[in-house]
């Protein structure tokens, strides 16, 4: 269980901060008013931290670390704004991304978000909140974000290790001088019960205070399955003077849940599918012993100053203590013979993040060629305490036969009577890591305007990366651990290149190229073995070319193609103990994106991506050998998407959804094992009401037609459903 190990200069005015703050759904609405009735206006100094109005974003900060258009940007970036994530009830990133082309969701084995992005594996590390790294395997609340920024291709430039295929930043909401007054209410199907507030305001000519709270407890169409988490956020804004910004904020969020890894498969091995996807409630394990909890006390300072119109220095900081355990018993297998394999263990994982980042801009010209110069510095100290546990039990009670192997439990029930009954103890240890992580990242950039024409994007950036790791392994049937360790440092050097033509102001043409690094021990650093330390990291390298086009200043669209290409894959030679690094995998791509309004009463947002993602070279894996030429998992060919909303007057309106994707592997298919997830559509729908300028009360409904699919995958056993039809009803109040 967490045991909150945060350092007590940290804690202690952060559990001040907390005190009476804490929401309890059952009186959540009553709290929350009763906290905004006590807040007064003490300043109308104006501000710039009103959310994005509408759809479409015009600028952003983290694909280039500098304040620039989208229009000016060599790369695909998709903004999901506030009011669109509102618009169609998105409750969580994996709802924020189904209306993104060229990122699937995937299902992070129910205790964590996980993202796949232009078919170039599915990634929990690549979560970034202002453009500082929040790599903990959880699940991210939406509570205090203003929007979200979706990077597609390497960025290890812009992030240093790891945003191999994209990267996912959350924009803070942040305290200014515009009076912020929003109580919203939700109530869902499944018993799901949601209210948020958040109020802000200028406390005087120089400080200003906001407050986000949030707190959900809901039930779900699966079996067993539940939630409770809640979350507080506190942030200040200090402007000593013109041309100085301090921003202070404080976060703890709870999040507790039930593991849930949904479905197993049944076929012949080559030829699986989900098992009964239209028996979407049933729990293939035991939903009573599979749960996880996450806890999170964060601390992010910004201090921004303007010496004059050519000089700007940002200074971010971000510390970060989560406390995170999860148990799972699940299905390990596919189902044979009317049987299915169950497996069981216990995760946990401590960990403490320190980053700071300093950016110095400076612009200037030379020869009548405008430069906007970035140098920067981020100092990364990581420490992560991690183990797996697993159960000894004796599980056979005259039903279950007890089977014990090396790497996990497992044991097989009755396909019918897929619920393991009594309790588990996890009491033997099978893994204990600890990793101590620590970057220096140096990073160059130069923006230059040839004309008006033409506009050159050039960086560089060199990670020096040590993660000094030990680890133990237990084998089941010997109580004695394997140790292995190892302290090395790499230098990981990421260019990036872009040019930007613009035929004129609302019509950009552009190429770049971009290379990005994942170091051996993976993305969250703790898969680290023996042999592997000495290898290279894997490469990411994309060539993209694309189109932005604002066809108003109210809609724009996006077209790009690439090529995206991953190289120094692991895999077995034909020698024993011998490892090889291949070309492992390549994407072509293509993605159509539109956002924004299409007439003054039609807002759209959404999508199309062509992907061809397959595997360069045959690979042996533990299970089975991958051809040449095999898809690669998690990755549809085609997949469309499209939100509207459509106003017939200022009272009125209705939305509609239309989600669909092509069939997918759940994983890279072998000479022995896979398992296809039918393409399918599914179809959303909204109602708007506007009773008065301050209040809107929204009906969503979720499947609308009642489809059965598989939603998303972890393995080719481990598949969710989609939810069945589902109404949401949501009041927005503002005061």
């Amino acid at each position: 269980m967490p045991k909150n190990p945060l350092p007590s200069f940290i804690k202690t005015p952060l559990c001040l901060a907390l005190i009476g703050i804490h929401v309890q759904a059952s009186a959540a609405s009553t709290d929350m008013l009763a906290l905004a009735t006590k807040v007064e206006i003490k300043a109308q100094k104006l501000s710039d931290t009103k959310p994005v109005q509408g759809y479409q974003a015009k600028k952003s900060v983290s694909a280039t670390k500098t304040e620039t258009p989208l229009l000016e940007v060599p790369q695909s970036v998709t903004v999901v704004t506030q009011e669109q994530m509102r618009d169609s009830a998105v409750q969580s990133i994996t709802d924020a991304v189904r209306y993104v082309p060229g990122v699937t969701a995937s299902q992070g084995e129910g205790n964590r978000d996980a993202i796949n992005f232009r078919g170039n594996g599915v990634t929990t590390g690549d979560f970034y909140l202002d453009g500082l790294r929040d790599d903990i395997q959880t699940y991210r609340d939406l509570y205090n974000i203003d929007r979200l920024e979706i990077l597609k291709g390497p960025n290890g430039m812009i992030f240093g290790r790891g945003a191999a295929g994209g990267a996912i930043n959350r924009v803070s909401k942040e305290a200014g001088w515009d009076a912020v007054r929003e109580l919203q209410l939700s109530y869902a199907g499944y018993n799901q019960k949601r209210a948020s507030i958040d109020v802000g305001q200028g406390l005087s000519d120089s400080v200003a205070f906001r407050l986000n709270a949030v707190d959900e407890q809901s039930d779900s169409y699966r079996r067993g399955v539940s939630l409770h988490r809640y979350g507080v956020n506190p942030t200040f804004t200090f402007a000593p003077d013109e041309k100085t910004k301090i921003t202070l904020g404080l976060e703890y969020f709870n999040d507790k849940r039930t593991s849930d890894r949904g479905i197993p498969s049944i076929g012949d091995g080559l030829n699986n599918r989900p098992y009964r996807i239209s028996d979407y409630a049933k729990f293939y394990g035991s939903a009573d012993l599979s749960h996880n909890q996450t806890e999170t006390y964060a601390a992010n300072a910004l201090i921004e100053h303007e010496f004059n119109d050519t000089f700007k220095l940002r200074n971010r900081t971000r510390y970060a203590d989560y406390d995170k355990y999860y148990q799972n018993v699940y299905a390990a297998g596919s189902v044979l013979n009317q049987q299915v394999a169950l497996g069981a263990y216990y995760d946990a994982t401590q960990r403490q993040n320190f980053i700071n980042q300093t950016d110095a801009i400076f612009k200037f010209n030379t020869a009548g060629i405008s430069h906007e110069f970035l140098a920067g510095v981020e100092i990364v100290k990581q420490q992560t305490d991690a183990q797996h546990l697993l159960t000894n039990q004796n599980l056979n009670a005259g039903k279950y036969s007890d089977n014990l192997y090396q790497g996990g439990s497992q044991l097989t029930v009755d396909v019918n009577q897929p619920t393991l009954t009594g309790h588990l103890n996890f009491n033997i240890p099978n893994r204990k890591i600890q990793s101590d992580v620590s970057v220096l990242g140096l990073y160059l950039q130069d923006q230059v305007k040839l004309n008006d024409y033409v506009t050159a994007v050039l960086g560089i950036r060199q990670d020096r990366f040590n993660n000094d790791f030990e680890r133990t392994d237990w084998k089941t049937t010997n109580p004695i651990g394997v140790d292995f360790s190892s302290d090395k440092t790499q230098f990981l050097t990421s260019p990036r290149a872009g040019l930007i033509i613009k035929p004129s102001d609302n019509l950009a043409l552009y190429g770049s190229y971009s290379l990005s690094y994942v170091p051996r021990s993976g993305d969250q650093l703790v898969s680290l073995a023996k042999g592997l330390d000495s290898l290279k990291p894997e490469k990411f390298t994309n060539h993209e070319l694309g189109i932005k086009w604002d066809i108003t200043p109210e809609l724009n669209v996006t077209l790009a193609t690439y090529l995206l290409k991953r190289q120094n894959v692991l895999a077995d030679s034909n020698k024993p103990s011998e490892s090889i690094l291949l070309d492992g995998q390549q994407t072509r791509g293509v993605e159509l994106g539109i956002a924004g309004k299409a007439t003054e009463r039609w807002r759209v947002f959404g999508g199309y991506a062509y992907q061809d993602a397959e595997i360069l070279a045959q690979q042996i894996t533990s299970s089975g050998t991958v051809l040449k030429g095999s898809d690669v998992s998690q990755t549809p060919k085609h997949s469309f998407s499209l939100w509207n909303r459509y106003d017939f007057n200022p009272e009125w309106g209705v939305g509609l959804g239309v989600i669909a994707r092509s069939s997918m592997y759940a994983s890279t298919p072998t000479n022995q094992f896979s398992t296809l997830l039918a393409g399918y559509t599914r179809v959303d729908a909204a109602v708007f009401w506007k009773p008065e300028k301050n209040t809107q009360v929204q009906l969503n409904i979720e499947n609308l037609t009642n489809r059965d699919y598989a939603m998303s995958a972890h393995n080719n056993n481990n598949i969710m459903p989609g939810s069945p039809i589902n109404a949401r009803l949501s009041l927005i109040y503002q005061f």
